[in-house]
C-alpha cells in the first residue's frame, strides 16, 4: 500500500472509530440515566450482596456467605447489564426510529453495535470493581485465584447477555421486550443458583439453571475464584448461548420499527 493510500484509509477511518466512541459514551450515559437502570445494575446486585452476606438466612452449600455471593452477584451484574438494560434500551430506540434514522449518520451498523458493547464493557468493569471492594473491604471476602480468569468469564458472559438482549431488543416490540426481559431476569435468579445453593431447587429445575447463561457464568466464576482452574463446560455453556444468539438475532433483528 502507497502512503497516498494508507492516508486515505486512515481519512476514512478516522470519523467511524470517532462515531463509535462518541455512541458508546452515549451508550453508557442511557444505561446509567434513570433510576430504573442504576436500581437493576447497581442497586439489586450490591444489596444482594450485603445483605444475604451480613443475614445468613440461605443456604449456601456450607460455605461462608460472602464467598458463596461474590460470583453470583457477578453474574447477577452481567446478566442486568447486559441482558434487562441493552434489551430495554435498544427495543425502545426502535421504536422510536432511533435505529432507523442511523443509516442516515457515519456510524454504521455494525459500529452501532461495536458501541453498545463498548458501553456495556465500561459499566460491567465499574460494577466489578464495586462488586469486588464491597466484599473484600466490607465483608473480609478473599479470593483463593483466579481474579483474571474471573475477568475473562465477566467478558465472556457480558458477550452473552448482550447478544441476548439485542436479541428480544430486534425480535420484539419495546413493551413486550421490557416484560419479556424483567420476566426472564427473575426466572434466571430463581432457578440460576445464584443467591442460595442449587441443591435446594427440584433436581430437574438445578439441571436447568445450571445451563442457562446466569447459572453457568456463576459456577464458572466460583470456580476460578476458588483457584480451580477454568470450568470447561460451564464456559462452553456460556459461549454456546452466545453463539446462538447471535444466530438467531441475525436472521430476526429488525432496525425498523
Amino acid at each position: 500500500m502507497t502512503a497516498e493510500a494508507a492516508d486515505t484509509e486512515v481519512t476514512r477511518t478516522t470519523p467511524i472509530v470517532r462515531a463509535t466512541l462518541a455512541q458508546a459514551v452515549m451508550e453508557l450515559k442511557l444505561l446509567v440515566r434513570s433510576a430504573e437502570s442504576l436500581l437493576v445494575t447497581f442497586g439489586i446486585p450490591l444489596g444482594v450482596l450485603v445483605f444475604f452476606s451480613v443475614v445468613d438466612v440461605l443456604p449456601t452449600g456450607g460455605q461462608e456467605p460472602v464467598d458463596f455471593l461474590v460470583p453470583g452477584v457477578l453474574a447477577i451484574s452481567v446478566v442486568a447489564t447486559g441482558l434487562v438494560a441493552v434489551a430495554i434500551q435498544t427495543a425502545f430506540e426502535r421504536k422510536y426510529a432511533v435505529l432507523k434514522r442511523l443509516g442516515g449518520t457515519p456510524l454504521t451498523r455494525a459500529a452501532f453495535l461495536v458501541a453498545k458493547g463498548l458501553s456495556v464493557a465500561a459499566l460491567l468493569l465499574v460494577q466489578t470493581v464495586l462488586v469486588l471492594l464491597v466484599a473484600f473491604v466490607g465483608l473480609g471476602w478473599r479470593p483463593e485465584g483466579g481474579l483474571l480468569l474471573a475477568g475473562v468469564l465477566v467478558v465472556l458472559g457480558a458477550m452473552t447477555s448482550t447478544a441476548l438482549g439485542l436479541l428480544l431488543a430486534g425480535s420484539l416490540r419495546a413493551e413486550a421486550t421490557l416484560a419479556a426481559s424483567n420476566a426472564l431476569f427473575l426466572v434466571l435468579l430463581v432457578v440460576s443458583g445464584v443467591t442460595f445453593d442449587a441443591g435446594a431447587l427440584p433436581d430437574p429445575v438445578a439441571a436447568l439453571g445450571a445451563f442457562l447463561p446466569m447459572g453457568a457464568l456463576r459456577e464458572g466464576l466460583a470456580v476460578a475464584l476458588a483457584g480451580e482452574g477454568l470450568a470447561v463446560t460451564e464456559t462452553l455453556v456460556i459461549a454456546g448461548w452466545g453463539l446462538l444468539a447471535v444466530a438467531v438475532g441475525r436472521r430476526t433483528f429488525r432496525w425498523e420499527p
